[in-house]
């Protein structure tokens, strides 16, 4: 078994490599929503077709989802650093390439490159946070990250909406792209400097190609027919789904074969004895799918229907995501101390601004909308952040930091998953309602009540977790030992001991 050797880095220059680490990780986040706003500029500058179109968003989220295990793994195996500094400059370039592209079909290309090295950077965030930080320090530092994730996802609009209005439609969408070289050479220069080198002791592990080959073709299959849900019509594509549970299957026993042979599996199946790794990584992705898709249908409303521009879409979610970056501060420095609890109250919040929002489109003139629905999105925001940073954080603290990559991919694979099913199920609705009935407002009520569905699951799941642990009380699970196991850095005797 590989052991990696984790000392913790000089304070200083530690708390710098995170912040290269998250530069990077809201760059690659950033660009999962900038580009929706800058499809009419696509259109315009490009002749790009609804098809191509659909591609340049969905192909980026299908390679980002397929990339992630693998790279997780990958870095797990060769080193974290090389993997992130990889990923990173080939992100880089792949923007570069995406801005400077002459054709529709060239820019799809190039997302899907875009794509995959977006999904080889994020997993070595997790375990580089792992690896760097111990005790409430790491609670901090998946609280900064879960920040990350709600202020990137919820600013890309915005973004896009401000290179657009700068620029102009004709080629305003390539600086959607560019905006991403400066950033990158930046964070990659500074990460040659800053992101410390773990030797890897022990041997070399083999990869396992073919369990990559049987993860990629089941994560195709079920994200495929979800991210093109709007383009491919008729049911024949829903049959891709139980082809994708079935190849989950002989993924699973493909895994537990390599166990008992004593070869490296691509994913230690043991993880998921951990129920805060399987319990976290499910809330992920049932929160994921309301999550994400709220700034899908949100900003289309906005702008076909009350009439915003891009920026002014784009400035009515910031509350979100200003709100957002409060509470996952404010849930990193908590998450210790409540545990579950905290990720319950986040999602009360979420479920209470978004019935808010739905309820306040419906009062108030078209053209007033963004400011009535400014506090219910702040309050929204900061349950978002009270769920995604803690949730992280007690999803990953029991894992083995020799895990960690692969583990923070499986994570992360189950949020692209979710995000996919969350917009296929809201588009559809919002849309289906828009087309059938013509009325607006309703679609949206609609499209807002079933993203709520989606986070109540979420709640019902943490909720379930409190009972248990209520009615099963574990002292080795308890609140005090989670931080113990903080304190000492020491995941592998909380795995033992949990």
């Amino acid at each position: 078994m590989t052991t990696v050797q984790s000392p913790p880095a000089p304070d200083q220059r530690r708390w710098k490599a995170l912040a290269v680490c998250l530069t990077a990780g809201f760059i690659s986040l950033l660009d999962t929503s900038i580009v929706n706003v800058a499809l009419p500029s696509m259109e315009r500058g490009l002749a790009a077709s609804e098809a191509a179109q659909s591609w340049v968003v969905s192909g980026y989220a299908l390679t980002f989802g397929l990339v992630l295990v693998p790279a997780g793994r990958l870095g797990d195996m060769r080193g974290r650093r090389q993997a992130f500094l990889v990923g990173l400059a080939l992100f880089t370039l792949s923007s570069w390439a995406c801005g400077l592209a002459p054709s529709a079909s060239w820019l799809v290309v190039f997302r899907l490159i875009q794509g995959a090295a977006a999904g080889m950077v994020a997993p070595q965030t997790s375990g580089l946070i792992q690896q760097m930080f111990q005790g409430a320090e790491r609670a901090k530092a998946f609280g900064l990250l879960g920040s990350v994730i709600g202020v990137s996802t919820a600013a890309g609009p915005l973004v896009g909406g401000v290179l657009i209005d700068a620029v102009g439609t004709g080629d305003g969408w390539r600086w959607v792209f560019f905006v991403n070289l400066p950033i990158g050479v930046a964070a990659f220069a500074a990460g040659l400097r800053l992101l410390p080198r773990f030797p890897v002791a022990g041997r070399r592990e083999e990869f396992d190609p073919f369990g990559v080959l049987l993860l990629g073709a089941a994560v195709l299959a079920l994200m495929l027919p979800l991210v093109q849900e709007q383009q491919w019509t008729g049911r024949l594509k829903w049959a891709l789904l139980p082809l994708g549970a079935v190849l989950l299957l002989a993924f699973w026993a493909w895994e537990r074969r390599q166990k008992l042979r004593g070869r490296a599996p691509l994913v230690d199946l043991d993880l998921f004895a951990l129920r805060s790794f399987t319990l976290g990584s499910l809330i992920s992705l049932t929160y994921f799918a309301g999550f994400t898709t709220v700034f899908f249908v949100y900003s289309l409303f906005l702008q076909n229907t009350a009439g915003y521009s891009a920026l002014a879409a784009g400035v009515s979610v910031l509350p979100f995501a200003a709100a957002s970056a409060v509470g996952a501060a404010i849930g990193g420095k908590l998450v210790m101390r409540h545990g579950r609890k905290l990720v319950v109250y986040g999602l009360l919040l979420v479920v209470a601004g978004l019935l808010w929002v739905a309820v306040a489109v419906q009062l108030v003139p078209l053209e007033s909308v963004g400011w009535a629905t400014a506090l219910p999105m702040v309050v929204g925001g900061i349950g978002s952040g009270l769920t995604v940073s803690p949730n992280t954080t007690l999803t990953l603290t029991r894992v083995p930091v020799q895990r960690a990559g692969a583990a923070g991919g499986v994570l992360q694979t189950g949020q692209r998953i979710g995000s996919a099913a969350g917009i296929a199920v809201v588009g559809a609705v919002y849309f289906a309602h828009q087309a059938n009935h013509g009325r607006s407002v309703t679609a949206i009520q609609l499209g807002l009540l079933t993203a709520v569905g989606m986070s109540v699951i979420a709640l019902l799941l943490s909720v379930a977790d409190l009972r248990v642990r209520q009615v099963h009380p574990d002292p080795e699970r308890a609140g005090a030992t989670v931080r113990r196991g903080f304190e000492e850095g020491d995941a592998e005797e909380v795995v033992r001991r949990g």
